[in-house]
């Protein structure tokens, strides 16, 4: 059986605007318990922050957070999928790439996001990742 994106993607996830401060975008990961957050302007997907990008963007390059944008960090080049691609594009896309997230988007407008555990939990839940993914999600 065929399993789509849109089985396992996250919908609705966390967007911020391109000017919104890193300090902030650290803050709502922590509050809510992500590691990505998009980043949009005008209701157009821009990028793409990761709790990673914040470490090694600007934590390690000594940027003062309460004065960095997610624009100046956010990874801007990205790969989507559609919630009707089928997963296994997902992973072969992440894999290629070398990608943890993907945005999903369906007529232009960003509907979802799938990770890379998501999947893990999917297609091989007996894997560790998929096994540490269920465990997190249960938590």
């Amino acid at each position: 059986m065929t399993q789509h994106i849109r089985d396992v993607m996250t919908a609705a996830p966390v967007a911020v605007g391109t000017l919104t401060g890193v300090g902030e975008v650290a803050q709502r990961m922590r509050d809510e318990d992500i590691g990505a957050v998009l980043v949009t302007e005008r209701d157009e997907l821009r990028g793409l922050v990761t709790d990673r990008d914040l470490a090694v963007r600007v934590l390690a390059e000594g940027l003062d957070p309460a004065r960095t944008t997610v624009r100046e960090v956010c990874s801007p080049r990205l790969v989507t999928v559609s919630p009707d691609d089928e997963s296994g594009r997902a992973v072969a896309l992440m894999r290629r790439h070398a990608l943890r997230r993907l945005p999903i988007v369906a007529d232009g407008e960003t509907v979802g996001m799938v990770a890379l555990g998501d999947l893990a939990v999917e297609h091989d839940p007996e894997s560790a990742l998929g096994e540490i993914s269920a465990s997190a999600a249960n938590t």
